[in-house]
């Protein structure tokens, strides 16, 4: 820790020991315990999980607790996606719609929860894609397909 304090007041970096957090990821039965970590002559707070750029990360390193975040939130915005239908709007018209509002939302960090998430948590994820495909009258790219295709196209 000192080392970065320092390599931080090097490249004039300061370190807010307050917005700091610490979470130990360790999956052995009987974990030793560790000190509290000090920064600048503050403790950093413990935390089992955080948000990191919208995703929630969990010490366990498990995934439901984010997917359903991002399923509530893309059920959410379904009702949007209704609405347009009911002026009768064009196919390709909804499908961007959906692009926007919807997808990207199921896309949001999938390059890094895709692989470790569960069969259950894809299923609640891919029936938010199949009710847009009822309403929209069309079908789109499985979660699957959305998946390698963040991936193809990730720099």
């Amino acid at each position: 820790m000192d080392r970065l304090v320092s390599w931080c007041s090097v490249n004039n970096l300061e370190l807010n020991s307050l917005k700091t957090m610490e979470m130990i990821v360790d999956f052995r039965k009987d974990p030793a315990p560790l000190p509290p970590v000090i920064l600048c002559d503050s403790p950093v707070t413990s935390v089992e999980s955080s948000r990191f750029l919208g995703a929630t990360i969990i010490q366990e390193l498990k995934w439901e607790q984010n997917i359903s975040s991002l399923t509530k939130k893309a059920q959410q915005r379904m009702y949007f996606l209704q609405q347009p239908k009911t002026f009768l709007l064009p196919v390709k018209m909804l499908v961007n719609f959906y692009t926007a509002i919807i997808e990207s939302i199921l896309t949001s960090s999938i390059t890094v929860w895709f692989a470790a998430a569960t069969a259950r948590d894809k299923a609640k994820l891919q029936r938010v894609i199949h009710s847009a495909e009822k309403v929209i009258g069309c079908s789109l790219p499985s979660l699957l397909e959305l998946w390698a295709t963040v991936l193809l196209t990730a720099p």
